[in-house]
């Protein structure tokens, strides 16, 4: 990696940059890094201390992180277990899947704060030679040579850099400014439900059920000394008026009596409105650009199943450009091969929330007690069923593994 002043800015050459600092960018600027290509990941922020929705670390990510020697790392951070996930509706416990019998070393959701996740991802990048992590750095346009894209232009704490690269990874999210830049436009839109988003306390040790539906549905995501709390409604009902907020806090309390309490402080300003889309991109590359993540298929939150999508996109995009990439510009036929490869698990998973989503929307309708759907019915009744979802859910339906080169790649000392 290298970098010239050139008037105004910088100019810094490298393999491939990453723009956007999430699980999948992590991930992905790890994994080329370990196998000596050299990698620039952009986050826009200073750290990642941020109030992340999405704690969810699956078993299949869990496996992945075994493969690259860091599972004890990752355990030894604070972190709760989900082995089965259930649901109270109407105050009847139901098993919705099981992982307990998953072929992977942990059998279990692990819900951990984000923030410590990205730091063990970057603490483990930033072992590898030719890896570097620009934080507060956001990518504002893309360089251009003819058609080609050719790297970003980015905006730091020392002012402008351009980043010139042989690929460009689109990393950065459902919104992503630059994906629009080339020309990339994503297909589906809204779903039909929004999620609210609010903090609640916790006490030391406290379990409530992570789902509880009846009139409405809750989530409830244990983190240290709080719940991170999603309610479900309508696509479009929350107005953000005190009429509103008094309605959130009968419905949470009638689903969960132990909130009932902890609800009368909840303000207007604790609530985040996660307007919920279903989309994707029809091509995921340009000629030097791949989009990867939400970037190239924005999931529901149902399942929490986006982090582990977006990590198994990474995965496969590593293991086909890692051997050309230190070499060569990657050809868009490869380009494509990886979408060939990630798209069909993005989009039945897309089909199956669409899907799912005729239950939530009952269940966000205020005022109407739902039975208990059928399908979950069925569940109830057959436990290869629950095995089956925990497989869906817990691994996907292409769990990618990690390629493992004979030639080790250089390394460094840990930084202190």
């Amino acid at each position: 990696m290298s970098e010239t002043p050139t008037g105004t800015s910088s100019v810094v050459t490298t393999d491939c940059v990453v723009v956007g600092g999430g699980p999948a960018g992590l991930m992905l600027g790890l994994l080329l890094a370990r196998r000596g290509v050299r990698v620039t990941v952009l986050e826009q922020h200073a750290d990642f201390l941020r109030d992340f929705r999405g704690d969810t670390i699956h078993p299949s990510t869990q496996e992945l992180l075994h493969e690259l020697g860091l599972l004890e790392r990752f355990l030894a951070r604070p972190h709760e277990d989900l082995p089965q996930v259930t649901m109270a509706f109407s105050g009847r416990r139901l098993v919705l899947a099981d992982f307990t019998r998953l072929p992977t070393r942990r059998r279990a959701i692990a819900f951990m704060p984000q923030w410590d996740f990205l730091d063990l991802l970057a603490a483990a990048g930033r072992e590898h030679a030719g890896y570097e992590l620009r934080m507060r750095t956001a990518g504002t346009a893309l360089l251009r040579d003819g058609s080609r894209i050719a790297g970003v232009v980015a905006d730091g704490p020392v002012g402008r850099v351009e980043i010139r690269a042989k690929l460009t990874v689109l990393a950065d999210g459902r919104d992503s400014a630059l994906r629009s830049a080339a020309g990339m436009r994503p297909v589906g839109g809204p779903s039909a439900i929004d999620v609210l988003w609010f903090r609640l306390p916790r006490s030391e040790g406290e379990q409530i059920p992570f789902m509880q539906a009846g009139d409405g549905a809750l989530l409830s995501i244990p983190r240290g000394d709080f719940f991170q709390c999603a309610h479900i409604v309508r696509k479009g009902a929350w107005d953000g008026s005190a009429a509103s907020l008094e309605a959130l806090r009968r419905r949470v309390a009638a689903l969960a009596p132990a909130f009932h309490d902890r609800m009368a402080p909840l303000r207007l300003d604790d609530i985040r409105l996660l307007s919920v889309r279903i989309e994707h991109l029809e091509r995921w590359h340009r000629d030097g650009l791949l989009a990867i993540g939400d970037a190239a298929h924005a999931m529901s939150p149902a399942g929490g199943v986006g982090i582990n999508l977006a990590i198994q996109d990474a995965v496969a995009a590593a293991n086909a450009l890692a051997p050309q990439l230190a070499h060569a510009r990657p050809t868009e036929a490869l380009l494509h091969r990886i979408q060939q490869r990630r798209e069909p698990p993005a989009r039945i998973t897309q089909a199956f929330q669409r899907r799912l989503e005729t239950v939530l929307v009952r269940l966000a309708e205020p005022g109407e007690r739902v039975p208990v759907p059928v399908p979950l019915r069925i569940v109830q009744h057959l436990p290869v069923v629950r095995h089956v979802m925990g497989r869906f859910i817990g691994l996907g339906l292409r769990p990618e593994h990690i390629d493992h080169p004979a030639a080790a790649s250089r390394t460094r000392a840990p930084r202190r």
